[in-house]
């Protein structure tokens, strides 16, 4: 991480104690599958139409009774466990989701009494495509400081319980999922997080919103007739906006660390659509061996997309200790955000 004093307003450029490593990464999907073709039979949509517009084949979706916490509980433990530590060791956990369990308590409550993390403390984090990216710098600053040596970053969504399967603009697009890591002081000094850069644009927030359930439109009979409780998009305002900004807040962050887009062994954004995936990645220079996509498999789980897709990197073998890594997402708000590092494990 760099250590100069900050230029502009969400630079990661702060000074630090020490340098700070992901140390384990797990995730948690629920076992059931909607395929394109299930969708055929709900809704007007066809497997061709779903997949040339987004790139999704399938998504995983959460039982009835199955929360956000639940998932994210899931993966902490097994993140907990790759790490060769116990739920005591962990003294902060963060959770970036859009769909908490409840307004309150947070979800971060829930997940730290489901793993019997007595020592812990933390929160929600609301970001929401950008949750993971968010919640990943927040838990890194508690370490990089010194104030905390093994914490939680999770994003965690059940996009389900959202969503209008009524809407074929949006029913095709989410799923479920949750990914979690373990972050801990840098064995290895250059094998650690090393920059990150995020932005918020607020003037975007009507293009992709739930806009009833909140202080300003709270449940009644008409909200709940209006199915105002449903994820709204304005899909092109949301497609411009994200190919271009995922392109640009890479470069940015390339740019300030002296180093290409051909330095980087692996791009992974946030998995919302495979032409916006596509289209930063070609602005970019980026081949198709570069870049992860996994929203075939998965849909947009919101929070939880960059961890699966590393996850299903890791397994693959495509990612490995030492590779320089760039996560980069947006998401409502709009929210933007950028990660680099290079792998430690």
């Amino acid at each position: 991480m760099n250590d100069a004093a900050s230029s502009r307003p969400g630079d990661g450029r702060v000074r630090v104690v020490r340098r700070v490593q992901i140390s384990s990464l797990a995730i948690s999907v629920p076992p059931r599958v909607l395929t394109n073709s299930d969708l055929e039979a709900m809704v007007d949509t066809s497997d061709e139409w779903i997949l040339k517009r987004t790139g999704v084949r399938e998504r995983h979706i959460a039982d009835a009774g199955v929360a956000t916490s639940d998932l994210a509980a899931e993966a902490a433990r097994g993140a907990i466990a790759q790490a060769h530590l116990t739920p005591s060791d962990i003294e902060f956990l963060v959770v970036g989701t859009t769909t908490p369990d409840m307004f309150f308590p947070s979800t971060a409550c829930l997940v730290q009494d489901k793993i019997g993390a007595g020592a812990a403390w933390g929160f929600d984090l609301g970001a929401a495509c950008s949750g993971f990216t968010y919640a990943l710098t927040t838990a890194l600053q508690l370490v990089a400081t010194g104030t905390h040596e093994q914490v939680l970053a999770i994003g965690a969504d059940v996009m389900s319980r959202i969503i209008d399967y009524e809407d074929r603009a949006t029913c095709v697009i989410f799923g479920d999922g949750a990914g979690a890591v373990v972050m801990s002081p840098a064995v290895d000094p250059e094998l650690s997080i090393i920059d990150f850069v995020h932005e918020v644009d607020g003037s975007g927030g009507h293009a992709l919103r739930m806009p009833a359930g909140g202080s300003r439109l709270p449940a009644s009979h008409e909200t709940i007739d209006q199915r105002l409780h449903y994820v709204h998009q304005d899909g092109a305002a949301v497609f411009k906006f994200a190919v271009r900004k995922t392109s640009e807040i890479s470069r940015r962050i390339l740019e300030r660390n002296q180093l290409q887009p051909t330095d980087v062994d692996l791009f992974v954004s946030h998995q919302a659509n495979r032409r916006i995936i596509k289209g930063a990645a070609d602005q970019l220079g980026l081949p198709d061996e570069k870049v992860v996509i996994n929203i075939d498999r998965y849909g947009n789980t919101t929070g939880a997309t960059i961890p699966l897709a590393l996850a299903d990197a890791l397994a693959a073998g495509r990612l490995k200790k030492g590779n320089l890594v760039l996560l980069a997402s947006v998401g409502a708000g709009f929210t933007v955000g950028a990660v680099l590092l290079r792998w430690a494990y």
